[in-house]
C-alpha cells in the first residue's frame, strides 16, 4: 500500500501539471472518475496498463514514477531537517517520508526555501564582514549554478542521448583515428567552421589555457596543455559548435537552471560532456571498460584521457540496453567542498553541509596520485564499493599554483566484482567501513570522527568524562 500511495501521490501532481481535472483524466484512461480518484487518494492500486497509459499521456519516462526521486527527495529534506534550527519540532524520519509521499511538491517548496535561507544567511555575514565594501553585496541567485546544473545530471542520469548523436557525428565529419584525435579536430574545425587553431605562449594566453575568439573565428591554445588536455579542449569546442542546437533545446528545457549564471554554467557542463564523447565514443569505450573492467589509469591511456575525465565518462554509460555499471562520483578540495557529484548507485551525498570523513576521497589526500578502495556500508544497510585518487592540476611553470582533487568513483557492492579493483576482496562478508551521509543524519555514537551531535540521540554532556568524541558518550566508546 506505501507503493500506491506514493503512485497516487504522483498521479494527482501530474494531473493538476497539467491543468485537468479527474473526469477529463479518467474519460482518457477509460476509467470511471471515481476510480480514479480512489487512485489519487491511495486506496486503489496503479495497475501496471494504466501506468504504461499515463506514461504516454503524459510523455514522461516509466521511471520517474520508480521510488528513486522519492528517496533522493527524502534524503535531502532530512538533511534540511537535521538542522538545529528545527529541534525543537521533533520532526522524525516517517514525517518526512509521509510528506514526499502524499506532497512531494511541497517538499521540493521547502528545499526551495530553506537553499534561500542558506543563501540569505551567507550573504548577511558577507555583509556584516564587508560592511564597509559598497561592492560587497550584489544580486544573485537563491539557489548556486553549480548546484542547479547538478539536479539537471541528476534528472537526466548524467546521459544524453542528443548529445551522444552529436558526439557520433563530430568522430564521422573529423575522421577521428586514435593516432591523431589533435590534428583531426583540428582539420575539422577549419573545414566545419573555418576556425583556425593556434597554440599560444603562457604570456600570450594572459593566464588561459583555452580562448575563443569568435569574431576572428580563432581558437588559441596555451602551450603548457598536455596533449590529452589539448584533445580535450579542441574537443569541447568541436562539440560546442556542431551541438549548439542540441545544448541550446537541453538548457531550455531545464527547469532546474532558474539563472542566466546557471544557464551559461549548463552550457559549459553540456560541452564538456560532449567533448568527452568525442574522445571515448560510447560503444568503443564501454566495450574497452567491460574488457579491462573499469580499469580507469588503463582507460586513461588507451583514450588519451585523464583520470577525472575517465571516470566521468563511466558515469555516462547509461544507454537502455547497453548500460555500463550504475556508478557515482565525487569530487572534493583538501577542504572538503563537493565541486561535483552524481548518483546512479543510489548512494546518498550530502546538500547542504560536509560529507563523512571515513569516505576515503578524504583519505585519498593522504597518498597522493595512489588508488585507495573501500567497502562501506551506511547506516541504512547498503554497502557501497569506491576508489579515490587525487588528481593534481595548474599550469606549468615554476611560479604556477597548483590545485589538488581527490576523485571518489563507486558502485553498489552487487556491481563491484566487475571492477579489477575489487579482486582478493571478500564483497560479501568482508569488513566494511561503516559511514554516513552528515555527522547529524548518522546514527552512530561510536566515531572518532563525530563533528555534530546525532539527530536522533540528545547531547549528553558529563563534565568528568570524555570518550573517544565530545559527542560519544564513554558508555558507546567503552571497549
Amino acid at each position: 500500500m506505501r507503493e500506491a500511495a506514493r503512485m497516487g501521490a504522483k498521479v494527482r501532481t501530474l494531473r493538476r501539471r497539467e491543468k485537468l481535472t479527474q473526469a477529463q483524466l479518467a474519460e482518457r484512461l477509460g476509467i470511471s472518475a471515481s476510480y480514479l480518484n480512489l487512485i489519487e487518494h491511495n486506496r486503489r492500486a496503479l495497475t501496471a496498463p494504466l501506468l504504461i497509459k499515463l506514461a504516454q499521456l503524459f510523455e514522461v519516462d516509466l521511471a520517474s514514477f520508480s521510488a528513486s526521486e522519492d528517496q533522493q527527495l527524502v534524503s535531502e529534506l532530512m538533511e534540511v531537517f537535521a538542522d538545529p534550527l528545527f529541534d525543537e519540532h521533533d520532526l522524525t524520519g516517517q514525517d518526512v517520508k509521509e510528506l514526499v509521499t502524499q506532497l512531494p511538491a511541497a517538499g521540493r517548496a521547502v528545499l526551495a526555501l530553506y537553499a534561500a535561507f542558506l543563501d540569505a544567511r551567507s550573504r548577511t555575514v558577507a555583509l556584516a564582514t564587508h560592511l564597509s565594501d559598497a561592492d560587497a553585496v550584489e544580486d544573485a541567485s537563491l539557489s548556486l549554478p553549480s548546484e542547479e546544473v547538478s539536479a539537471l545530471l541528476q534528472r537526466h542520469g548524467n546521459h544524453f542521448p542528443s548529445l551522444e548523436l552529436v558526439a557520433e557525428a563530430v568522430r564521422a565529419a573529423a575522421r577521428l583515428t586514435d593516432d591523431d584525435v589533435s590534428g583531426g579536430l583540428t582539420r575539422y574545425l577549419e573545414a566545419a567552421f573555418g576556425v583556425q587553431v593556434r597554440v599560444r605562449t603562457v604570456q600570450a594566453m594572459k593566464g588561459a589555457v583555452r580562448r575563443y575568439d569568435r569574431a576572428q573565428r580563432e581558437l588559441g591554445l596555451s602551450e603548457v596543455l598536455a596533449p590529452r588536455s589539448r584533445n580535450f579542449q579542441l574537443a569541447y569546442l568541436s562539440g560546442m559548435l556542431a551541438g549548439e542546437g542540441a545544448i541550446e533545446a537541453l538548457v531550455a528545457d531545464a527547469p532546474e537552471l532558474t539563472s542566466p549564471a546557471a544557464q551559461r554554467l549548463g552550457r559549459i557542463s553540456l560541452a564538456n560532456y560532449l567533448a568527452a564523447a568525442v574522445i571515448m565514443p560510447y560503444d568503443a569505450f564501454l566495450e574497452a571498460a567491460r574488457q579491462e573492467r573499469y580499469d580507469v589509469e588503463l582507460l586513461g591511456h588507451r583514450f588519451r584521457s585523464s583520470f577525472e575525465q575517465v571516470a566521468h565518462r563511466l558515469t555516462t554509460l547509461r544507454r537502455p540496453g547497453n548500460q555500463g555499471v550504475p556508478f557515482h562520483l565525487i569530487r572534493v578540495d583538501i577542504a572538503g567542498n563537493i565541486s561535483k557529484r552524481f548518483s546512479a548507485s543510489g548512494i546518498r551525498f550530502a546538500r547542504f553541509s560536509g560529507a563523512c570523513p571515513r569516505w576515503n576521497v578524504h583519505a585519498a589526500f593522504t597518498t597522493p596520485g595512489r588508488i585507495r578502495v573501500q567497502l562501506s556500508a551506511m547506516p541504512d544497510g547498503q554497502r557501497f564499493f569506491c576508489v579515490a585518487r587525487t588528481v593534481q592540476r595548474g599550469a606549468a611553470g615554476y611560479h604556477a599554483s597548483h590545485t589538488v582533487h581527490a576523485i571518489g568513483l563507486g558502485c553498489r557492492v552487487e556491481d563491484a566484482g566487475a571492477l579489477v579493483y575489487a579482486d582478493g576482496l571478500d564483497l560479501t562478508t568482508g569488513q566494511a567501513v561503516a559511514v554516513g551521509v552528515t555527522c547529524r543524519l548518522c546514527p552512530r555514537l561510536d566515531c572518532e570522527h563525530r563533528a555534530m551531535p546525532s539527530l536522533q540521540s540528545p547531547l549528553a554532556v558529563d563534565e568528568d568524562v570524555r570518550g573517544l568524541s565530545f559527542y560519544a558518550p564513554a558508555s558507546i566508546t567503552a571497549g
